[in-house]
């Protein structure tokens, strides 16, 4: 079964489905749902798919509570109260369940879980408690659509996948089967507007990563049911630099005075875009950009001022923007590349360029196909049809990518299916949240008996 799915990108990074095809989706997904379960399953697979069915009034009533809490990612005491609303239920399932404080990276914090018994392998399950409204915001409640959609501030990124894996984890204790697994739940506080350092802000997600052998993450994907993802491109910031010689304008590339900052800036941005645009699956976006005599940047609140005439060569220039690459060695290649750009500089110019901190690709390995095969067979024994890999141009960057490093196998995009996200037309499919569930329970027990 195909889906003809049309994305738009917002200004995060982050990607949504256009609202008029919406009614498309709605369709092939009721018909995609409608398919009655294979008898493929197992006893304990169709007794978990039950168990979820009869439980999705009292999981669509407790995302209604957890998107009603407004937990924009600086509401620090909001990001705690979604954490106080689900670290119970974890602790019913048999997890044992902390929260680690954010204050050393400036944000809340972060709600980890962790169940150990068994021989099978280690599985990260990775959500986020935050949004990106925060209590300004027009956007705040639930609301019951119609039938088949629910609208509000995180139904899908990613209250909706919060919900979803702790349903999969409430089938699989009904079933016998939890307490013989080996699971960590990390639900980060901070995945909207990360916490700086990274290496503080991140630390519980690459320790849970070195812990496992396989991260699942529930995050909305693309919005697809018939989709997951095995990768995901990286996002680096970059600051660029240039210096050139102040003069009267009327002495402009005479050779003490040469070409000016500006001239240098554009002869960069130019050659990136001529020498890099052919790398597959990279994009590299200047967002910002400020030259003059005089120029103030404010990094903390991306804005900046300048002071510059007309008749006077620009002595500073200073751009800022992103790359976002499919693996680390295309990262660490296009740096060079741009590196070594910046260096070629026109005459009486210097120019720097600074890389900073950022997520990491999560890389397309074999083992991340494997499992997106083992899902896919879940999916087709639901009776819910096959699911193909995401194309990285369509999936922004998030958490499960911190751990790619350190794990065998990662698959992200197991939550919520729906569109607008990251705007207050952020809509789910109520039909999605057991749907999904039923995947990722069956997944999961199907991977702890490898």
């Amino acid at each position: 079964m195909v889906f003809a799915i049309v994305e738009k990108h917002n200004n995060s990074g982050a990607n949504t489905l256009k609202p008029s095809f919406l009614t498309t989706l709605t369709c092939a997904t009721s018909l995609l749902f409608s398919l009655t379960t294979s008898a493929a399953l197992s006893g304990d697979e169709q007794q978990m798919a039950d168990y979820i069915d009869d439980r999705k009034a009292a999981a669509m009533s407790l995302l209604e509570k957890s998107v009603n809490i407004n937990s924009g990612t600086m509401n620090f005491s909001g990001v705690r109260k979604v954490a106080d609303q689900l670290m119970p239920e974890f602790e019913a399932l048999g997890f044992d369940v902390w929260f680690e404080d954010g204050a050393a990276f400036n944000r809340a914090g972060h709600l980890i879980a962790r169940i150990e018994g068994g021989k099978g392998p280690k599985m990260l399950l990775i959500g986020h408690l935050d949004t990106v409204f925060e209590p300004g915001s027009p956007f705040q409640t639930f609301t019951r659509v119609d039938d088949k959609h629910i609208k509000g501030p995180g139904v899908a990124d990613m209250k909706g996948g919060n919900i979803i894996m702790l349903e999969a984890l409430r089938a699989l204790h009904a079933a016998g089967k939890l307490s013989s697994m080996n699971i960590m739940v990390v639900m980060t506080g901070d995945e909207e507007l990360s916490g700086r350092p990274l290496a503080l802000s991140k630390k519980a997600l690459i320790d849970g990563a070195k812990w496992a052998d396989i991260s699942l993450g529930f995050e909305n994907g693309d919005g697809n049911p018939a989709t997951a993802n095995v990768s995901r491109r990286g996002s680096v910031d970059w600051v660029l630099t240039v210096k050139g010689t102040p003069a009267h304008s009327s002495q402009v590339f005479k050779p003490t005075v040469g070409a000016g900052a500006i001239y240098e800036a554009s002869r960069i941005l130019i050659s990136f875009y001529d020498k890099l645009r052919s790398e597959q699956l990279l994009t590299f976006n200047p967002g910002r950009i400020m030259g003059g005599t005089d120029v103030s940047h404010d990094e903390l609140n991306n804005s900046g001022s300048t002071f510059g005439k007309n008749n006077v060569v620009a002595e500073h220039a200073i751009v800022t923007g992103d790359i976002r690459a499919v693996s680390q060695e295309q990262l660490v290649r296009v740096q060079h590349k741009m590196t070594a750009i910046v260096q070629q500089n026109l005459p009486q110019t210097s120019a720097v360029i600074e890389f900073g901190e950022g997520y990491p690709p999560l890389s397309p390995k074999p083992g991340n196909h494997e499992l997106l095969g083992i899902y896919s067979k879940v999916s087709q024994d639901l009776g819910q049809g096959s699911v193909t890999a995401v194309n990285p141009l369509n999936a922004g960057a998030a958490d499960v990518s911190f751990t790619s490093e350190y794990v065998e196998m990662a698959l992200d995009g197991l939550g919520m299916s729906g569109s607008g996200g990251h705007t207050v037309n952020e809509t789910a499919l109520v039909s999605a949240l057991p749907a999904q569930a039923k995947r990722a329970a069956i997944l999961m027990s199907r991977l702890s008996e490898r």
